[in-house]
This record gives structure tokens, sequence and C-alpha cells, in this order.
């Protein structure tokens, strides 16, 4: 099997990372050889998967004066549950620097780690706010994208612009859409049709559960939360989902005023009651 790669972009606080870890450590339990790794300033991404904060690359390169040839695979990739690899770019201080710059680096020192040959799995777990140079390089690195969103507005209107995001970066070889992820939600409300509208699916719901919480407060993920495997089965059988393969579109964005209009139609506002003035 070719290596599947996959890049998981969200919002900030949808539960990104807590989707990411799980499905990382799904693919470990298929005995699939997985790596992860996190390009977010918090450098939180895997520690569900490692049982700490591990060192980051921005920090082992600030040591090595941001010598990049100094530095050695084991300094940066580290261990984690059932088999899983983990890595964490991390940031600057707030306000002193780019996390996008971080995050560029950190492709560049896996390429020249081979570890692009080296697993079948790699996930990365993508700052979805901003997609910048340097957030958005896991797409020219990664053949499919999945958004990680729930059945609010903020959390669309960040899909939405990771969508145009995907569609640029296609134009150089970067991922397609796989599919979006309604998160903590017991349906499919307003992800599923703006989904539909783009070109694209819902994947799956992940309802929202406080189990699915306090692995996170006790740095488990949710395999160990639940060993039963009943909390941890959206996980399970998403990534024997996308082991099989599924449907790769580039999504055609809506325009935001449009997207704004069209959820307040979908949910917000009964049909008969006008839509409020917009500020000019």
């Amino acid at each position: 099997m070719d290596m599947l790669k996959i890049a998981v972009y969200g919002k900030g606080g949808i539960g990104k990372s807590t989707f990411s870890s799980n499905l990382s450590a799904a693919f470990g339990r298929a005995g699939k050889k997985t790596i992860q790794v996190g390009c977010d300033p918090k450098h939180d991404s895997t520690f569900t998967l490692t049982g700490d904060l591990i060192p980051t690359v921005v920090e082992v390169l600030s040591a090595a004066k941001f010598k990049s040839d100094e530095i050695e695979r084991d300094e940066i990739i580290f261990p984690g549950k059932y088999g899983v690899d983990c890595v964490e770019a991390g940031g600057p201080p707030a306000g002193a620097g780019c996390g996008g710059y971080v995050v560029g680096e950190t492709v560049k020192l896996l390429e020249k780690f081979g570890v692009y040959n080296d697993y079948d799995v790699m996930v990365f777990d993508v700052l979805g706010d901003v997609v910048c140079g340097g957030f958005s390089a896991p797409l020219q690195h990664s053949e499919q994208v999945i958004i990680v969103a729930t059945n609010d507005f903020d959390s669309i209107f960040a899909a939405n612009r990771i969508a145009t995001a995907i569609g640029i970066k296609q134009r150089s070889g970067g991922g397609t859409l796989a599919g979006i992820v309604a998160n903590r939600a017991s349906n499919a409300e307003l992800v599923g049709p703006y989904a539909q509208r783009i070109g694209s699916v819902c994947l799956t719901c992940i309802p929202e559960n406080d189990s699915v919480r306090k692995s996170r407060l006790t740095a488990q993920t949710v395999f160990e939360q639940d060993p039963s495997g009943e909390l941890g089965r959206p996980w399970t059988a998403l990534a024997a989902r996308l082991l099989d393969g599924v449907p790769l579109v580039v999504p055609t964005p809506i325009p935001e005023r449009e997207l704004f209009k069209q959820l307040g139609a979908d949910y917000v506002r009964p049909a008969d009651i006008p839509a409020p003035a917009m500020a000019v």
C-alpha cells in the first residue's frame, strides 16, 4: 500500500487535535505504521499519544542555533502509543514570530529524514484559522484533507476558507478533500448541507461525549479511556474507510457573504422572517 498522507484542518478549539490523535491511534491499532505531526504553536496535538508534551521542532532548532543539518531524527520524532510516532512543530512565543515558518521548517526536516518513505500513514494536525504559506505547507505533502467542523457558523466559515486553500494548492499538486467530519455533533444538521454544496460529503459524526473530554484531561486516547472500544468506534470505522479509499474532490467554496445567508436560511432564520440588514 502506498503511504496514506492526511492533513486534518479545522478551526481552533473545534477538537481537531483530539480527533487527529484518536484517528492516528485507530490506524496504529489496525497495524499500520503511523506518524502524527502536530502543526500548531500550542504543541498539544500528540500528548494523548505520548503522555507528555514532547520537545518541539522549534525548541530543537533553537538549541542548534537554527542549523538544521545538526539535528538528528530522534531529537524531533518520539514514540507513542500503538506504535504511533509523534512530532510537534511548536511555535515562537506569542507575538514574537511566525508559527507558519516553523511548520514549513518541520516539513523540510521530515523530508531530510526520509520520513515520507518510512510509514504507512502520516497524519498532519494543522491549525485551520490561518492558512498562510507555512500552515498550508502540509497541503503540498498530503494526498487528502479532512476538515473538522461542527454545526455552527464559525467552524463552517473556517472550513470554507480551508476549502479555498485546497483549491489554490491543488493547482501545484496539493491534496484534495476527502470530506468533513461533524465533531461534537449528534447529526450533520449544518455540516452535511454545507459539504454537499461544495461538492463533498460528511464523513462521520462524532457525538459530544464527556468521556472524550476526560480522555484529554488524563492524557489518554479514547481507546484507553474505554477499553471496550465503543467510545472509539467512530475513529475505528473512519480509519478503515480511509484505508479502503474514499472519493477525493477539489471543493468549490462558497463566497463568504453567500455562505452567511445560506447558513442563516438553513437554520437561524425561519423562511418567513426577513434577513437582518447588513452593515455597509
